[in-house]
């Protein structure tokens, strides 16, 4: 079986140095030391531009050093994507051109020759059939959706075939397995004490057929996320009944074709938005009163800006204002679903009032757009104050989201506490080293870990 697996890593244009550098530290630092050690481990990769830069703003330049050295190995296939991760099926068709454009534009400037990628990731997977028109018309020949896209099942799909957007020959769509994806990213494969041997009993019967395995995660949830994570990645590097591919190499290997039409969707999909029909609730949900106002600011930031006359002085610097302050995290970080910032929500709505604010339009305009940025941030104080975040976020649990197409495997009882073992040791030594917030992360994996197999166990 051959193995496409498949990362991302972003920043927001927004993101604070320090948290740069502790990512950097803990989390793609040791992605690129693993593969340098691991030669016979290959990925695809998404960085979004704007980390790209990022890195550099912030003297994390090595990291750029390390992922073109991968790249021009062959063990890294870089791939585009849109500069400021906004969420794009939302976005008018001339911004995801301009967004795409700069992010080919950056991510050459600093990668060289080594960037010329064949695919393309949407932020948050989002897809509808504008996005995917808009990725073939730029020139690229493939994108990464999510499983459910397919055809809103999971399990549904055939991984011996190539799957080719429908209306668009020789442009193809891959899909992420939810499952293995899963299991992966939230440690229920095993931890760095186990060798792949789960994963391949996860995948059963299908190890002996000539099918193809692709997995994509945030590469945040190795090291940083998930503290100890990328110790399991490595070891999966290693089981020799995968053959690791770049997502590139799959239309070589597997000669039948087939087209399809995927549903708009998202890699944060669940079973509820596919039966409501609202595919990108995270990011705007009719019942959510502050996406309302956020989307509605939106719209005036990107019609404000349409005032301003290219000869005018101030026309370059609030283009690229606003091309920053659409980046989806506001309204990740605004679902309570469950993820929730007053700090991310703010730092959106302040730049996209200061996009109205610049540019030529009715005071009237300005009025608006300064009285929803205040009217976001009491609302927020207020769901805060009240209770109302806490009710969404449990009812949307994400980790319980994650496995909602999945239950943790049978781990035998000494294996399980060889696990939580490992990770309390590891928190031992964060604590001692006085790094107190990664000990805290750890504490927190091990209580997650032990409540699950306390569930399982009732049952």
């Amino acid at each position: 079986m051959y193995w496409a697996n498949f990362l991302h890593i972003y920043q927001p244009p927004t993101q604070k140095e320090y948290w740069v550098k502790k990512i950097a530290q803990e989390s793609y630092r040791k992605l690129t030391k693993g593969l340098k050690a691991n030669p016979q481990a290959r990925l695809t990769l998404n960085i979004n531009a704007v980390l790209t830069e990022l890195f550099d703003k912030y003297n994390c330049r090595d990291v750029i050093a390390d992922i073109k050295f991968l790249a021009e190995r062959g063990q890294i296939e870089l791939t585009a994507s849109a500069k400021y991760h906004p969420f794009l099926p939302l976005m008018p068709k001339e911004e995801i051109v301009r967004q795409i454009e700069l992010n080919t534009e950056t991510n050459r400037k600093y990668f060289g020759k080594v960037y010329q990628p064949k695919g393309f990731f949407p932020p948050e997977m989002a897809y509808n059939r504008q996005v995917g028109e808009a990725i073939a018309k730029a020139g690229f020949k493939w994108l990464i959706l999510d499983e459910l896209a397919y055809s809103g099942k999971i399990k549904d799909i055939d991984w011996s075939k190539i799957y080719e957007l429908k209306g668009l020959k020789d442009f193809f769509v891959f899909f992420r397995e939810r499952e293995a994806s899963f299991r992966i990213l939230s440690a229920e494969i095993g931890m760095s004490v186990f060798s792949g041997n789960m994963l391949v009993q996860l995948l059963g019967d299908r190890i002996k057929k000539n099918e193809y395995l692709i997995t994509a995660m945030d590469g945040e949830t190795f090291g940083h996320h998930r503290p100890g994570l990328e110790d399991l990645l490595f070891d999966l590097y290693n089981t020799k009944e995968l053959k690791p591919v770049t997502i590139s190499e799959l239309p070589k290997l597997f000669p039948t074709r087939q087209t399809v039409d995927p549903r708009p969707s998202t890699w944060a999909l669940m079973k509820k938005d596919i039966e409501r029909n609202t595919p990108f609730s995270r990011w705007k949900e009719k019942d959510n009163e502050i996406h309302g106002m956020q989307w509605q600011l939106t719209d005036l930031a990107l019609k404000s800006f349409k005032s301003i006359k290219t000869t005018d002085t101030q026309y370059k610097k609030v283009r690229n204002d606003l091309d920053k302050a659409i980046h989806s995290d506001q309204y990740w970080w605004a679902s309570a679903m469950p993820w929730w910032s007053i700090e991310m929500i703010e730092a959106g709505a302040r730049d996209l009032n200061g996009v109205v604010q610049e540019s030529p339009v009715p005071k009237k305009t300005k009025t608006l757009a300064e009285n929803l940025y205040h009217k976001i941030i009491f609302t927020a104080f207020d769901w805060q104050r009240s209770g109302k975040v806490d009710v969404l976020a449990k009812s949307a649990d994400e980790d319980v989201t994650q496995r909602i197409t999945t239950e943790m495997p049978y781990i035998p009882e000494e294996e399980f506490n060889k696990i939580v073992g490992n990770l309390e040791k590891q928190m031992l030594e964060a604590a001692k080293a006085q790094e107190y917030e990664r000990a805290a992360q750890i504490r927190d994996r091990v209580n997650e870990l032990k409540e699950k197999k306390d569930q399982i166990t009732r049952k």
